[in-house]
């Protein structure tokens, strides 16, 4: 279990998280408990909300500030919930710009309400644009993955089209204004001296610090979009011998379902995944970085397919398969990870020592902030705001 010492100054912060897929909550949740455990105050937590997605029970069981759900632009996919669609992702959240407006009156609202000192995003597009906009008084910070960009040794997938640009901007979107962007890696790599740029470790949920992990005989699956399922279940049926249990949060669909006797479905349940995949023999999944980090600090090889239309997590895919995972492919082909996980000699990663390091990089982080308040006052220094008018809030 990492632990945190309590600071001098109670710091208040104010999260905005995306809502799409579960890594930007997960980690939301794991920086709560770090700063919270320092004596910091979460004030409130604003995630963006959308029709694809249900805000899973997990998060307003683990997080103890106040949670506002907002509209926010997320991924539209094709009609298999397989393919994400970039042309008509675009349009369709261009239809609802007034519903965004809303929403970035919304947060203003809040940050007005709370004066928080911190506002950190989670790699929310609105986040970003309201920070550009409105400019609190407030600190912004940035955490994801999708920050690697900014450091050298970050290895791009090849793109077709627009995607490595599209990509690229709405990480820059995100960050618009940002006073620390901080950059979660796989691995340790080197920091660029007075950069506003910053490497650390995962944020890993402390309930990944508790589980007892075993050996298990089945793989264990999750899939972010309900469309993969189909594959699953015909992979399952040509190869009886192979022992599958999956998640997935599909609707209509009772909690347990088993359409053959080697496959199991369950619908998402934070706790049970994690004990699954602490007694599983490998995990599949799509290449979002937060199972992939739980898995490698757990010691569980991964075998990731990245959703098909998601540059970005085409990218997670290289970054993760160099740095040890285990082995990327295009579809859910239990065989192919059945072999690999038969075959291949798995030497320990270095996740352990690298996760248990962040807690004096944020450690940091926060002392810099309090030596930066108390130089300035008991305020950050104001920046220039623009009048939007009374519909944005």
């Amino acid at each position: 279990m990492i632990y945190y010492h309590h600071s001098d100054k109670k710091m208040k912060f104010l999260f905005i998280v995306q809502g799409e897929g579960r890594g930007h909550m997960t980690q939301a949740i794991a920086l709560a408990d770090f700063l919270e455990n320092a004596g910091h105050q979460i004030v409130a937590t604003c995630i963006g909300k959308s029709k694809r997605r249900v805000i899973p029970s997990f998060v307003y069981e683990n997080l103890n500030s106040p949670i506002h759900l907002f509209e926010s632009p997320n991924f539209e996919t094709d009609a298999n919930q397989k393919k994400i669609l970039l042309g008509k992702t675009i349009l369709t959240n261009f239809l609802k710009i007034s519903s965004f407006q809303k929403s970035l009156g919304k947060i203003d609202a809040l940050v007005k309400e709370l004066e928080p000192d911190v506002i950190v995003n989670f790699y929310d597009l609105l986040g970003g644009i309201y920070n550009l906009i409105f400019r609190p008084k407030a600190q912004f910070w940035v955490i994801g993955h999708q920050y690697m960009i900014h450091h050298s040794e970050f290895q791009f997938a090849k793109a077709k089209g627009l995607e490595k640009q599209l990509f690229k901007l709405n990480t820059a979107l995100t960050a618009m204004g940002a006073d620390r962007v901080f950059g979660l890696s796989f691995i340790v790599l080197e920091n660029v001296p007075n950069s506003k740029f910053k490497v650390i470790p995962p944020l890993l949920r402390k309930a990944i610090f508790e589980l007892e992990i075993q050996e298990g005989d089945f793989i264990l699956t999750y899939m972010v979009n309900p469309g993969y399922g189909e594959e699953v279940i015909r992979f399952a049926e040509e190869n009886p011998k192979i022992m599958i249990e999956a998640f997935w949060d599909k609707n209509g669909v009772e909690k347990i379902y088993q359409p053959s006797p080697n496959l199991t479905f369950h619908q998402v349940d934070d706790k049970l995944f994690l004990q699954k995949m602490a007694s599983c023999k490998g995990l599949i999944c799509t290449a979002g970085f937060e199972s992939i980090c739980e898995a490698m600090y757990i010691g569980k090889p991964v075998m990731m397919i990245p959703v098909a239309g998601q540059y970005e997590q085409a990218c997670n895919a290289i970054d993760a398969v160099a740095a040890g995972a285990g082995i990327s492919h295009h579809e859910f082909d239990f065989r192919i990870f059945d072999h690999y996980l038969s075959t291949h000699e798995f030497e320990e990663n270095e996740m352990h020592t690298w996760v248990n390091s962040l807690p004096q990089s944020i450690k940091e982080e926060i002392h810099a902030l309090e030596a930066k308040s108390k130089h300035r006052g008991s305020t950050f220094s104001p920046r220039w705001k623009i009048n939007l008018g009374s519909e944005w809030g």
